[in-house]
Protein backbone atom coordinates (compact mmCIF):
# COMPACT_ATOMS: atom_id res chain seq x y z
CA UNK A 1 0.00 0.00 0.00
CA UNK A 2 2.60 2.35 1.04
CA UNK A 3 3.59 2.09 -3.07
CA UNK A 4 0.67 2.69 -4.48
CA UNK A 5 0.20 5.85 -2.09
CA UNK A 6 4.19 7.14 -2.90
CA UNK A 7 2.85 6.82 -6.49
CA UNK A 8 0.47 9.10 -6.24
CA UNK A 9 2.09 11.80 -4.40
CA UNK A 10 5.26 12.00 -6.01
CA UNK A 11 2.84 12.07 -9.54
CA UNK A 12 0.94 15.30 -8.06
CA UNK A 13 4.12 16.82 -7.07
CA UNK A 14 5.25 16.06 -10.56
CA UNK A 15 2.18 17.68 -12.17
CA UNK A 16 2.05 20.94 -9.79
CA UNK A 17 5.88 21.82 -10.13
CA UNK A 18 5.92 20.83 -14.28
CA UNK A 19 2.77 23.92 -14.21
CA UNK A 20 5.36 26.32 -12.63
CA UNK A 21 7.80 25.04 -15.18
CA UNK A 22 5.42 25.76 -18.05
CA UNK A 23 4.73 29.12 -17.05
CA UNK A 24 8.13 30.53 -17.80
CA UNK A 25 8.09 32.71 -20.11
CA UNK A 26 10.51 30.52 -22.49
CA UNK A 27 7.18 28.94 -23.02
CA UNK A 28 5.53 32.39 -24.07
CA UNK A 29 8.08 34.06 -26.25
CA UNK A 30 7.01 33.27 -29.57
CA UNK A 31 3.78 31.95 -31.15
CA UNK A 32 5.36 29.21 -32.02
CA UNK A 33 6.98 28.70 -28.45
CA UNK A 34 3.19 28.66 -27.20
CA UNK A 35 2.20 26.38 -30.07
CA UNK A 36 4.78 23.84 -29.13
CA UNK A 37 4.76 24.29 -25.49
CA UNK A 38 3.22 20.83 -24.74
CA UNK A 39 5.35 18.76 -27.09
CA UNK A 40 8.58 20.50 -25.85
CA UNK A 41 8.00 20.64 -22.49
CA UNK A 42 6.77 16.55 -22.57
CA UNK A 43 9.89 15.71 -24.25
CA UNK A 44 12.33 17.57 -21.97
CA UNK A 45 10.02 16.33 -19.22
CA UNK A 46 10.35 12.15 -20.40
CA UNK A 47 14.29 12.67 -21.40
CA UNK A 48 15.00 14.18 -18.40
CA UNK A 49 13.42 11.29 -16.80
CA UNK A 50 15.17 8.65 -19.16
CA UNK A 51 18.59 9.99 -17.90
CA UNK A 52 17.48 9.76 -14.14
CA UNK A 53 16.01 5.88 -14.97
CA UNK A 54 19.76 5.18 -16.69
CA UNK A 55 21.74 6.43 -13.85
CA UNK A 56 19.21 4.73 -11.43
CA UNK A 57 19.55 1.39 -13.71
CA UNK A 58 23.03 1.89 -13.88
CA UNK A 59 23.46 2.19 -9.96
CA UNK A 60 21.99 -1.02 -9.74
CA UNK A 61 23.96 -2.67 -12.07
CA UNK A 62 20.77 -3.55 -14.39
CA UNK A 63 21.34 -2.23 -17.78
CA UNK A 64 22.16 -5.67 -19.02
CA UNK A 65 18.84 -6.56 -18.16
CA UNK A 66 16.77 -3.91 -19.42
CA UNK A 67 18.79 -4.14 -22.56
CA UNK A 68 17.60 -8.11 -22.50
CA UNK A 69 14.10 -7.60 -21.76
CA UNK A 70 13.67 -5.15 -24.82
CA UNK A 71 14.92 -7.83 -27.25
CA UNK A 72 12.33 -10.06 -26.22
CA UNK A 73 8.86 -10.22 -27.36
CA UNK A 74 7.77 -8.38 -24.11
CA UNK A 75 10.05 -5.89 -24.50
CA UNK A 76 8.21 -5.10 -27.58
CA UNK A 77 4.72 -4.47 -26.29
CA UNK A 78 5.85 -2.46 -23.26
CA UNK A 79 7.25 0.00 -26.50
CA UNK A 80 4.33 -0.21 -28.09
CA UNK A 81 2.50 0.71 -24.38
CA UNK A 82 5.03 3.32 -23.87
CA UNK A 83 4.47 5.30 -27.25
CA UNK A 84 0.41 5.34 -26.71
CA UNK A 85 1.10 5.82 -22.67
CA UNK A 86 4.05 8.86 -23.63
CA UNK A 87 3.88 10.55 -26.87
CA UNK A 88 -0.26 10.41 -27.23
CA UNK A 89 -1.14 10.19 -23.25
CA UNK A 90 1.65 12.89 -21.47
CA UNK A 91 1.59 15.31 -24.33
CA UNK A 92 -2.20 15.37 -23.75
CA UNK A 93 -1.64 15.59 -19.74
CA UNK A 94 0.95 18.34 -20.55
CA UNK A 95 -1.23 20.52 -22.79
CA UNK A 96 -4.37 20.16 -20.32
CA UNK A 97 -1.84 21.67 -17.66
CA UNK A 98 -1.04 24.52 -19.79
CA UNK A 99 -4.45 25.43 -20.21
CA UNK A 100 -6.30 24.60 -17.48
CA UNK A 101 -3.98 24.15 -14.54
CA UNK A 102 -2.59 21.22 -12.77
CA UNK A 103 -5.58 20.57 -10.21
CA UNK A 104 -8.23 20.42 -12.49
CA UNK A 105 -6.37 18.24 -15.12
CA UNK A 106 -5.05 15.67 -12.40
CA UNK A 107 -9.14 15.35 -11.34
CA UNK A 108 -9.92 14.71 -15.15
CA UNK A 109 -7.20 12.84 -15.34
CA UNK A 110 -7.89 10.13 -12.81
CA UNK A 111 -10.58 9.09 -15.02
CA UNK A 112 -7.94 6.66 -16.88
CA UNK A 113 -8.30 3.49 -14.64
CA UNK A 114 -12.44 3.46 -14.74
CA UNK A 115 -11.91 4.02 -19.45
CA UNK A 116 -9.14 1.01 -18.67
CA UNK A 117 -11.34 -0.95 -17.22
CA UNK A 118 -14.10 -0.54 -19.50
CA UNK A 119 -11.45 -1.48 -22.33
CA UNK A 120 -10.69 -4.14 -21.08
CA UNK A 121 -14.37 -5.84 -21.05
CA UNK A 122 -14.33 -6.05 -24.68
CA UNK A 123 -10.50 -6.22 -25.67
CA UNK A 124 -9.66 -8.24 -22.88
CA UNK A 125 -13.18 -10.22 -21.95
CA UNK A 126 -12.72 -8.74 -18.38
CA UNK A 127 -16.16 -8.64 -15.98
CA UNK A 128 -17.28 -5.74 -14.67
CA UNK A 129 -19.48 -5.85 -12.07
CA UNK A 130 -23.13 -3.76 -11.84
CA UNK A 131 -21.46 -0.66 -9.11
CA UNK A 132 -18.72 -0.91 -11.47
CA UNK A 133 -20.52 0.54 -14.71
CA UNK A 134 -22.17 2.67 -11.88
CA UNK A 135 -18.91 4.20 -10.90
CA UNK A 136 -17.82 4.56 -14.26
CA UNK A 137 -21.22 6.29 -14.94
CA UNK A 138 -20.57 8.57 -11.79
CA UNK A 139 -16.99 9.56 -13.89
CA UNK A 140 -18.63 10.54 -17.07
CA UNK A 141 -21.36 12.86 -15.11
CA UNK A 142 -18.40 14.21 -12.99
CA UNK A 143 -16.05 15.34 -16.22
CA UNK A 144 -18.93 16.70 -17.88
CA UNK A 145 -20.13 18.82 -15.43
CA UNK A 146 -16.59 19.80 -15.00
CA UNK A 147 -16.18 20.87 -18.51
CA UNK A 148 -19.22 22.04 -19.07
CA UNK A 149 -18.79 25.69 -17.56
CA UNK A 150 -15.37 26.63 -17.93
CA UNK A 151 -14.16 28.61 -14.43
CA UNK A 152 -12.62 31.45 -13.95
CA UNK A 153 -8.57 31.89 -13.66
CA UNK A 154 -7.43 28.94 -15.90
CA UNK A 155 -4.33 29.96 -17.59
CA UNK A 156 -5.30 28.74 -21.29
CA UNK A 157 -8.21 27.75 -23.44
CA UNK A 158 -10.83 26.15 -21.17
CA UNK A 159 -11.51 23.42 -24.20
CA UNK A 160 -8.28 23.20 -25.14
CA UNK A 161 -7.93 22.11 -21.50
CA UNK A 162 -10.27 19.39 -21.56
CA UNK A 163 -9.76 17.94 -25.18
CA UNK A 164 -6.27 17.35 -23.50
CA UNK A 165 -7.09 15.81 -20.49
CA UNK A 166 -9.06 12.92 -21.99
CA UNK A 167 -6.73 12.69 -24.76
CA UNK A 168 -4.57 11.79 -21.39
CA UNK A 169 -7.15 9.48 -20.02
CA UNK A 170 -7.18 7.65 -23.99
CA UNK A 171 -3.77 6.73 -23.61
CA UNK A 172 -3.00 6.19 -20.37
CA UNK A 173 -5.92 3.63 -20.33
CA UNK A 174 -5.03 2.21 -23.35
CA UNK A 175 -1.81 1.88 -22.63
CA UNK A 176 -2.86 -0.39 -19.07
CA UNK A 177 -4.63 -2.32 -21.33
CA UNK A 178 -1.92 -3.54 -23.97
CA UNK A 179 0.20 -3.87 -21.09
CA UNK A 180 -1.88 -6.73 -19.74
CA UNK A 181 -2.28 -8.03 -22.61
CA UNK A 182 0.79 -8.35 -23.71
CA UNK A 183 2.63 -9.44 -20.60
CA UNK A 184 -0.04 -11.56 -18.73
CA UNK A 185 2.59 -14.43 -19.04
CA UNK A 186 5.37 -12.81 -18.94
CA UNK A 187 8.06 -12.41 -16.09
CA UNK A 188 9.47 -8.47 -16.62
CA UNK A 189 11.18 -7.19 -14.03
CA UNK A 190 9.07 -3.50 -13.05
CA UNK A 191 11.92 -1.41 -13.02
CA UNK A 192 13.43 -2.49 -16.55
CA UNK A 193 9.83 -1.71 -17.58
CA UNK A 194 9.92 1.49 -16.35
CA UNK A 195 13.11 2.55 -18.28
CA UNK A 196 12.18 0.92 -21.33
CA UNK A 197 8.86 3.07 -21.10
CA UNK A 198 10.74 5.86 -20.09
CA UNK A 199 13.55 5.97 -23.24
CA UNK A 200 10.78 4.80 -25.19
CA UNK A 201 9.02 8.11 -25.00
CA UNK A 202 11.53 10.53 -24.99
CA UNK A 203 12.91 8.50 -28.38
CA UNK A 204 10.30 9.02 -30.24
CA UNK A 205 10.09 12.92 -29.52
CA UNK A 206 13.26 13.43 -30.32
CA UNK A 207 13.71 11.40 -33.64
CA UNK A 208 10.04 11.91 -34.59
CA UNK A 209 7.25 14.10 -33.17
CA UNK A 210 9.78 16.92 -32.92
CA UNK A 211 11.32 16.96 -36.38
CA UNK A 212 7.87 16.69 -37.72
CA UNK A 213 6.85 19.75 -36.00
CA UNK A 214 10.12 21.78 -36.06
CA UNK A 215 10.10 21.96 -32.28
CA UNK A 216 13.24 21.35 -32.07
CA UNK A 217 14.36 25.22 -32.13
CA UNK A 218 11.79 25.74 -29.43
CA UNK A 219 13.04 22.46 -27.11
CA UNK A 220 16.79 23.62 -27.45
CA UNK A 221 15.56 27.79 -26.36
CA UNK A 222 13.57 25.68 -23.57
CA UNK A 223 16.54 23.40 -22.71
CA UNK A 224 18.91 26.90 -22.40
CA UNK A 225 16.16 28.75 -20.32
CA UNK A 226 15.64 28.81 -16.31
CA UNK A 227 12.66 26.64 -16.99
CA UNK A 228 14.80 23.53 -17.67
CA UNK A 229 15.93 23.12 -13.97
CA UNK A 230 12.26 23.02 -13.09
CA UNK A 231 10.89 20.79 -15.42
CA UNK A 232 14.17 18.22 -13.94
CA UNK A 233 12.59 18.48 -10.91
CA UNK A 234 9.35 17.82 -11.76
CA UNK A 235 10.72 14.62 -13.93
CA UNK A 236 12.56 13.47 -10.88
CA UNK A 237 9.74 13.46 -9.10
CA UNK A 238 7.99 11.53 -11.80
CA UNK A 239 10.56 9.43 -12.19
CA UNK A 240 10.09 8.68 -8.44
CA UNK A 241 6.61 7.90 -9.29
CA UNK A 242 6.64 5.12 -11.85
CA UNK A 243 9.17 3.38 -9.92
CA UNK A 244 6.67 3.55 -6.71
CA UNK A 245 3.69 2.67 -9.85
CA UNK A 246 5.52 -0.22 -11.12
CA UNK A 247 6.63 -1.60 -7.61
CA UNK A 248 3.20 -1.66 -6.32
CA UNK A 249 1.96 -3.09 -9.27
CA UNK A 250 4.35 -5.92 -8.80
CA UNK A 251 4.10 -6.34 -4.81
CA UNK A 252 -0.07 -5.95 -4.41
CA UNK A 253 -1.08 -6.17 -7.76
CA UNK A 254 -2.83 -3.85 -10.69
CA UNK A 255 -5.51 -3.51 -9.51
CA UNK A 256 -5.11 -2.05 -6.10
CA UNK A 257 -1.99 -0.53 -7.14
CA UNK A 258 -4.07 1.50 -9.96
CA UNK A 259 -6.45 2.57 -7.71
CA UNK A 260 -4.09 4.21 -5.18
CA UNK A 261 -2.28 5.77 -7.79
CA UNK A 262 -5.27 7.90 -8.91
CA UNK A 263 -5.45 9.72 -5.27
CA UNK A 264 -2.74 11.71 -7.06
CA UNK A 265 -5.94 14.28 -8.31
CA UNK A 266 -6.44 14.53 -4.53
CA UNK A 267 -2.73 15.33 -3.91
CA UNK A 268 -2.59 17.95 -6.90
CA UNK A 269 -5.11 19.84 -4.83
CA UNK A 270 -3.24 20.57 -1.26
CA UNK A 271 -0.05 20.82 -3.43
CA UNK A 272 -1.29 23.32 -5.96
CA UNK A 273 -2.67 25.42 -2.94
CA UNK A 274 0.97 25.44 -1.14
CA UNK A 275 3.13 26.17 -4.26
CA UNK A 276 0.69 27.83 -6.61
CA UNK A 277 -1.72 29.66 -4.43
CA UNK A 278 -4.30 28.00 -6.13
CA UNK A 279 -7.97 27.67 -4.43
CA UNK A 280 -10.42 25.67 -6.61
CA UNK A 281 -13.82 26.15 -6.47
CA UNK A 282 -16.69 23.72 -4.66
CA UNK A 283 -17.47 22.46 -7.92
CA UNK A 284 -14.21 21.25 -9.07
CA UNK A 285 -13.45 20.12 -5.42
CA UNK A 286 -16.64 18.28 -5.38
CA UNK A 287 -16.15 16.65 -8.88
CA UNK A 288 -12.88 15.99 -7.93
CA UNK A 289 -13.84 13.62 -5.27
CA UNK A 290 -16.63 12.13 -7.57
CA UNK A 291 -14.29 11.28 -9.83
CA UNK A 292 -11.60 9.48 -7.70
CA UNK A 293 -14.32 7.57 -6.09
CA UNK A 294 -16.08 6.66 -9.07
CA UNK A 295 -12.62 5.79 -10.93
CA UNK A 296 -11.96 3.65 -8.12
CA UNK A 297 -15.01 2.01 -7.97
CA UNK A 298 -15.27 1.21 -11.80
CA UNK A 299 -11.29 -0.06 -12.01
CA UNK A 300 -11.03 -2.58 -8.56
CA UNK A 301 -13.13 -5.41 -6.96
CA UNK A 302 -13.96 -3.51 -3.80
CA UNK A 303 -13.66 -6.99 -1.75
CA UNK A 304 -10.35 -7.09 -2.66
CA UNK A 305 -9.03 -3.41 -2.72
CA UNK A 306 -8.28 -3.94 1.29
CA UNK A 307 -8.37 -7.15 1.27
CA UNK A 308 -4.84 -9.56 1.99
CA UNK A 309 -3.53 -12.37 0.54
CA UNK A 310 -2.46 -12.71 -3.05
CA UNK A 311 -2.20 -10.19 -5.84
CA UNK A 312 -5.10 -8.64 -7.29
CA UNK A 313 -5.61 -8.55 -10.66
CA UNK A 314 -6.10 -5.72 -13.36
Amino acid sequence: MPYGFGAALTWALDTVILGIALANPAFAATPQAIALAAFTSTFLHDASSAVFSFAYMGIRRKLGETWRTLRSKSGLVIVGAALIGGPVGMTGYVLAINNIGPAYTAAISAFFPAYGAALATVVLKEHMRPYQWAGLAACLVAVAVLGWTPVDGVPGSWGMGIVGALVCVLGWGTEAVVIDWGLRNASVDDECAMQIRQTTSALTYALVILPFLGGWPSAIEALTSSAMPTIALAALSGTASYLLYYKAIATIGASRAMALNITYSAWAIPFSLLLLGTMPDARGVVCAVVIILGAITAATDVKTLFGRGEKAGA
